[in-house]
């Protein structure tokens, strides 16, 4: 819990949460969306209560989901550098998530932790597919969703 609230301060200390995109965020995601041929990827930063979208490629106007549905909650608390789901609709962490089983569908999911200089994960860049992967990600895909995760931080 100590830890929890130490990332949290360290999240709203970088004054970025609900400001307006950036260009360089946005050209990130785009290119993760062609990299990996996926319809979606966000630069996500998880708060206390809810994942805000610093970049949304492929999810409309949305800006924010309520955390308690963040895949990129489970991807910041994974032990892994990693969170790679191949189908949610098998995991039991998400079967029953309203993003899995309504729109967007989520099918695949990956997700690189935003590591801030103090060492603390703050959100994820990640990639979403409606359609499921069951070969998850190569050794090389994830080396360079890691490398465009560190570019944004």
């Amino acid at each position: 819990m100590k830890e929890e609230l130490h990332r949290l301060q360290v999240l709203k200390s970088y004054l970025i949460l609900d400001a307006e995109r950036e260009e360089s965020f946005e050209r990130i995601t785009a290119l993760a969306c062609r990299i990996f041929n996926v319809p979606i990827a966000l630069v996500s930063l998880v708060d206390l209560g809810r994942q805000w979208f610093m970049s949304n490629r492929g999810l409309g106007s949305v800006r924010e989901t309520p955390r308690k549905y963040a895949f990129c909650a489970h991807a910041i608390l994974n032990k892994h550098n990693l969170l790679v789901v191949p189908d949610a609709s098998k995991d039991f962490r998400f079967e029953t998530n309203p993003l899995v089983t309504g729109p967007p569908n989520i099918r695949f999911y990956a997700g690189s932790p935003l590591v801030s200089p103090e060492g603390y994960k703050l959100g994820t860049l990640c990639i979403i597919d409606s359609k499921v992967r069951p070969e998850g990600l190569l050794d090389a895909e994830k080396a360079t969703l890691r490398d465009l995760a560190d570019m944004v931080v």
